[in-house]
């Protein structure tokens, strides 16, 4: 048996530009794109960028159709439609322009149009139910994403997020389904809301965290998530002080796309799975969710990965003591993230969703069953989820 582990891949081809549709005119002319089917949202479809882009591909003769039916926590029937409309259009490339949903929903189609079925038979399965019904085998082509936030790097994952019919959001993990294409623009986060600013760049320091904590983690992943929380450390203030600050949404959007390759490798952990169940019930910001969950997973993990809970507080500019003791780097570092978090970035109280302690606490068997909780470094059972929800969105 080949007991060879690779530990990192990166089949995307990564395209730096601030110039958008001269970009997307250049690679469909490499590629010999002529069919075009565009997924994106409504809003994002009548931007000003958005829409020289489309013009500019129409004006080179290729055929284009629009998908923008998508919105946030996009449904297994919104894959399975876009598909169908892929399908239509006899389309030979992608192209995704929008935020995580609308990447993760092309992804999709992709692995749809690709292999058939409905994306729901490709759901990673948790437990004892077993392996999806489907993988995705073959290399899915010609997907061009384009992300509009810097958050869940999407635009390099191997990973999507679906809702199912009772609400419940389920992975699908496909190393056949990175996009062929990533165009990092920061000029189209420019005018994105401070409060989208502040979750989605939470989001992409949650992967970098979680991953940098997870049982899958290596060397390599570990240097990238050091510099992904190093980047959104000093430029994510930045951004959301500034949302024209150039500089500071170039280095956020490159930190959450280095955030987004790792982790294919290290995945994420119990935190993501929190903000996954309370997202479905609750329709929590996914960003804040995990924002709200970082600090008691932190001190969580901290016995089994001092270490790196350390190197953490470290980035975040504590000052620890070579010899203090592991309930003193615990404190430290949790106070570190809640300064970051709070008072540097401005997340607002979780008290405002109106959710009950007792209602989180609910959640605790859904939580341990989650898919991303088997990758945290210790086991996980439902007295260990009570506590971390009880402590989910404490400021203190």
């Amino acid at each position: 048996m080949d007991s060879l582990s690779i530990s990192m891949v990166q089949p995307v081809q990564v395209v730096y530009s601030e110039h958008l549709a001269q970009s997307l005119v250049s690679i469909c002319d490499r590629e010999g794109y002529s069919r075009v089917l565009v997924v994106t949202d409504s809003v994002i479809h009548s931007l000003a960028p958005v829409q020289e882009a489309i013009a500019a591909l129409e004006q080179t003769g290729r055929q284009i159709a629009v998908f923008d039916s998508i919105h946030a926590d996009p449904h297994i029937a919104t894959v399975d439609d876009g598909a169908a409309r892929y399908r239509e259009h006899q389309a030979d490339c992608i192209l995704a322009i929008g935020g995580g949903s609308v990447l993760d929903v092309a992804r999709g189609i992709a692995i749809v149009a690709t292999h058939g079925g409905s994306i729901a038979d490709y759901v990673e399965l948790s437990g004892s139910n077993g392996q999806p019904k489907r993988r995705a085998t073959q290399r899915c082509q010609g997907l061009i994403s384009v992300p509009t936030t810097s958050g869940t790097g999407s635009e390099l994952s191997n990973a999507l997020i679906v809702t199912d019919e009772h609400g419940n959001k389920l992975a699908v993990l496909a190393d056949n389904a990175t996009s062929t294409y990533a165009v990092l623009d920061p000029t189209l986060t420019l005018n994105l809301p401070q409060r989208m600013t502040i979750a989605t760049g939470l989001d992409a320091f949650c992967h970098a965290a979680e991953g940098y904590l997870s049982a899958l983690a290596n060397p390599i992943t570990d240097a990238i998530d050091e510099k992904v929380m190093f980047l959104l450390y000093n430029y994510l203030p930045r951004a959301v002080a500034d949302g024209n600050d150039l500089e500071a949404r170039r280095r956020v959007m490159i930190a959450a796309s280095l955030a987004g390759w790792s982790l294919n490798q290290a995945g994420t952990i119990v935190g993501h799975s929190i903000a996954h169940v309370l997202g479905a019930q609750h329709h929590i910001v996914h960003g804040e969710a995990v924002g709200y969950a970082l600090p008691a997973v932190v001190e969580f993990v901290a016995d089994v990965r001092e270490h790196k809970v350390r190197e953490i507080g470290k980035i975040l500019g504590a000052q620890i003591l070579d010899h203090a003791p592991l309930d003193q780097v615990r404190a430290i570092v949790v106070r570190a993230i809640l300064e970051f978090r709070d008072s540097m970035l401005g997340l607002h109280p979780f008290e405002d969703y109106g959710i009950s302690h007792e209602t989180l606490v609910s959640y605790a068997p859904s939580v341990v069953n989650e898919r991303f909780a088997g990758n945290t470094p210790k086991p996980i059972d439902t007295a260990d989820a009570a506590w971390l929800l009880e402590r989910f969105g404490s400021r203190k």
